[in-house]
């Protein structure tokens, strides 16, 4: 995924409407009606939201019929996982390395530093 993709699937999930209609998709496909149900917008509001979770690869929209359900696009948060999971464990080789610099330096006898005397 390039950093251009992954741009705009984080973008698109940047909007808590976007990422509870990702939510509710993780549970099965739905219509772009029955999403907007719950929402005090129009259905045209809602299907704006999904123009950009499909523009981000998070949504793609079939036809069953005369229904034409959103599907979310699972693989796209695989990518992301392994986008997120290489920086999570770059920052925990980071809090190892500071751990053991932190244990040496316990075991190091404590110095004493000169302390000035105040001049009364």
């Amino acid at each position: 995924m390039t950093d251009d993709r992954l741009s705009l699937v984080f973008s698109a999930l940047a909007d808590p409407t976007r990422r509870d209609i990702v939510a509710r998709l993780a549970a099965g496909d739905a219509t772009v009606n029955e999403l907007a149900e719950p929402y005090d917008v129009t259905v045209q509001a809602v299907s704006k939201h999904i123009k950009v979770l499909e523009d981000a690869g998070l949504v793609s929209r079939g036809r069953d019929a005369q229904r034409r359900p959103c599907h979310l696009e699972a693989e796209v948060f695989d990518l992301m996982t392994k986008w997120i999971e290489r920086y999570r464990r770059e920052a925990e080789d980071r809090f190892r390395r500071l751990d053991a610099l932190l244990e040496q330096m316990g075991e190091q006898p404590a110095t004493d530093t000169p302390t000035k005397e105040v001049a009364s």
